[in-house]
């Protein structure tokens, strides 16, 4: 059965993150809110808990989830190369909705999914998410919901999708703010690329970056990659997803986190709304 905390009460709210922090740490799933919706999570470093989260959301390997982060030294942690424009960012918006997809660190011993050896990095504004990743450490999330089915913006939408069985510990945050996927920025490659356009605009991303290539639409043929480009491409997927927001390039829409609310690819992560 499911522990549910109503975090806008300080004692619940604290007995909750506690909880949950436990709960990530055994390798349990746990829902959290995030600035777009809400996620489901676990700890990122382990392979049974990702392939855990995966199951109940229905989802296979092909669309690993995003990882969320409670600070920009956590996330570069995690990534072996931020490209020309990953700091600049960073430093401009986060934490918020913008996901990152980055050539992972080869020596992390972890197990996403098929990630094509990138990861889909965000860090999340929402307090109690960042009290919780700041206890846990790097956490896989993805959008809190049945892969195919609406991203959920409150703890019940999370709940009536997911049950009391599956998820350890439901932290309910109330409405999200924003439902609005995260924007979704590949920076795989010499020219940062938009995967997923969400809640940061191409425009205020050109504003730090100069060019950015916007999302590819149907009918428009995708730019040939390098042969060095091909090396390190991911693939895409949303609460994360966007809440993750995943080893990925884009995802169902709906399943949009922060892992995740979105489009589909399949880059780690990419495509979760969170």
């Amino acid at each position: 059965m499911s522990r549910i905390y109503d975090c806008a009460d300080d004692t619940a709210r604290k007995d909750g993150i506690a909880d949950a922090a436990s709960a990530v740490r055994r390798g349990d799933l746990v829902v959290l809110p995030t600035d777009t919706v809400y996620g489901i999570g676990t700890d990122a470093f382990s392979p049974k808990a990702v392939a855990r989260l995966l199951e109940t959301k229905g989802r296979g390997r092909d669309m690993p989830p995003p990882v969320l982060v409670g600070s920009i030294r956590a996330a570069t942690a995690l990534i072996d190369d931020l490209g020309n424009h990953g700091r600049d960012l960073m430093e401009e918006f986060w934490p918020g909705p913008l996901t990152l997809v980055c050539t992972a660190t080869p020596s992390l011993s972890w197990d996403l999914g098929d990630t094509k050896g990138t990861v889909a990095v965000r860090m999340p504004m929402d307090p109690v998410a960042l009290e919780l990743l700041k206890e846990t450490g790097p956490m896989a999330v993805s959008s809190a919901n049945k892969s195919g089915m609406p991203a959920a913006a409150t703890a019940g939408e999370a709940i009536e999708q997911l049950g009391d069985e599956d998820v350890a510990v439901y932290l309910d945050g109330g409405v999200s703010e924003s439902p609005v996927a995260s924007t979704i920025v590949d920076l795989t490659y010499a020219v940062p690329r938009v995967l997923r356009s969400g809640a940061i605009s191409i425009e205020q991303l050109r504003a730090v970056c100069g060019t950015v290539i916007g999302e590819l639409r149907k009918g428009r043929t995708k730019p040939k990659k390098s042969e060095s480009e091909e090396a390190t491409a991911p693939s895409e997927d949303s609460a994360g997803d966007d809440a993750g927001t995943e080893g990925t390039k884009t995802e169902n829409a709906n399943d949009n986190e922060t892992s995740s609310a979105d489009g589909e690819t399949r880059a780690s992560g990419g495509g979760d709304q969170s």
